[in-house]
Formats: C-alpha cells, sequence, structure tokens
C-alpha cells in the first residue's frame, strides 16, 4: 500500500468496536491503536502513564484532584510543559502530537481520542461510528466482565457521557451524529463479523484501495 490511510472509529462502550477495529486493521494490513496510544505518548513525552490514563478520554480538567497549577516536583523538569502544570488539555496536546506523527509515517487505524477531528485534515481518512443496541451492549459487558446487569448499564451510561463530553469539547462536534461521520452502523443489526466486513467493503470503495 503507496498511499497512508486512515481509519478512525469512535464507539458506543460495548458496541464491540474495540474489537472490530482489531479485525479491519487486521484485514486492511495497517497498524491498530486504542490504548496503546497512551503508552506511546508517555513514553514520547517522560511523562508517567498515570497522567494519561487519568485524562483518558475526558474533557478538559485539572488532574490529580483538580489542582491547577500544581507543580510535581518527582517529575523531571526537562519532561513536563513550560508552564509546569498538568491538565487534560497539556496531556490532549501530546497525544495529539504522537496521532499526528504515526499517521504521517504510516497507515493506521485509531480508536477513540478525537483521532477523527485531529486528522481532519489527512487525505485519506475514512471516520467511522459504530454503536449498538443497549441490550446486546449490557449482554457484551456482563460477559467481559463478569458484571450484573444493572452495573454494565450504570457503566455503560458514564463511559458515554464520558467519551460524549470529552469528544464534543475538543472537536467542536456532535459524539455519536451521523453528520459528524462518514459512515455510522449498528452492529446489533449484522453482528461483529458481518459489521466488519461492511465497514471493509465501504473503506475500501470510500479510500479507493
Amino acid at each position: 500500500m503507496n498511499k497512508k490511510i486512515i481509519v478512525n472509529i469512535g464507539r458506543q462502550l460495548g458496541s464491540g468496536g474495540r474489537e472490530i477495529g482489531e479485525k479491519l486493521a487486521a484485514r486492511l494490513g495497517i497498524d491498530f491503536y486504542d490504548k496503546e496510544l497512551i503508552q506511546l505518548a508517555s513514553e514520547e513525552s517522560g511523562l508517567r502513564r498515570e497522567f494519561f490514563e487519568k485524562a483518558d478520554e475526558k474533557a478538559s480538567q485539572n488532574i490529580l484532584g483538580g489542582l491547577f497549577g500544581v507543580r510535581f516536583p518527582f517529575i523531571g523538569e526537562s519532561t513536563i510543559p513550560a508552564t509546569n502544570c498538568l491538565s487534560n488539555d497539556s496531556l490532549f496536546q501530546v497525544q495529539s502530537d504522537v496521532i499526528r506523527r504515526l499517521a504521517d509515517e504510516k497507515s493506521c487505524l485509531f480508536v477513540g481520542r478525537c483521532a477523527d477531528y485531529i486528522l481532519r485534515d489527512h487525505p485519506w481518512c475514512a471516520n467511522i461510528f459504530i454503536s449498538a443496541s443497549k441490550a446486546d451492549r449490557i449482554r457484551r459487558l456482563c460477559q467481559l466482565h463478569s458484571i450484573s446487569e444493572e452495573a454494565a448499564e450504570n457503566m455503560m451510561e458514564k463511559a458515554d457521557k464520558k467519551r460524549s463530553d470529552y469528544y464534543n469539547y475538543y472537536s467542536n462536534k456532535t459524539w455519536g451524529a451521523a453528520a459528524t461521520y462518514h459512515l455510522c452502523i449498528d452492529s446489533s443489526a449484522l453482528g461483529i463479523d458481518a459489521t466488519t466486513d461492511f465497514i471493509e467493503s465501504f473503506v475500501r470503495r470510500k479510500l479507493a484501495l
């Protein structure tokens, strides 16, 4: 593959978005990034992984108890922003730089983290949003985490709010809205494998692969 292509996947928790993304990346022969971005951002910035984990897909706020402008003497002075402050905005910027670098270097599939907005000027992007029925999402979360239906529903609601707040804040677009993406699809309609088939066909046609 000569041209560098990018597939960005937004997803509801429990929709199977990560699984679909992994399968799609394998079929397209491109690299897959989800939580892996946290480790890369940590390595490239010299900041502890825990900072990125605390800020992961959360809208702007100050981390570590909401303290603003707090100095962290246990981090090397050369590894933190010039302001010596850590906020979700500064960590978002670090992660955005990692996403842009990866997209410049090779073809990638990114899950979440506003990658579609960060790479909005990339010439070869396909932006997908994956949803699923409430019942299917609860069932999948119960199986994955061995939790009750009530706990799964609570987890779902919190994750959806967190992801929508994050995406809407940084992109000024609407998380999950059809106008925001090239394709929105309900994985409950076809199942995980057939949904992957459908998205693969769409991506290949859109990006002229």
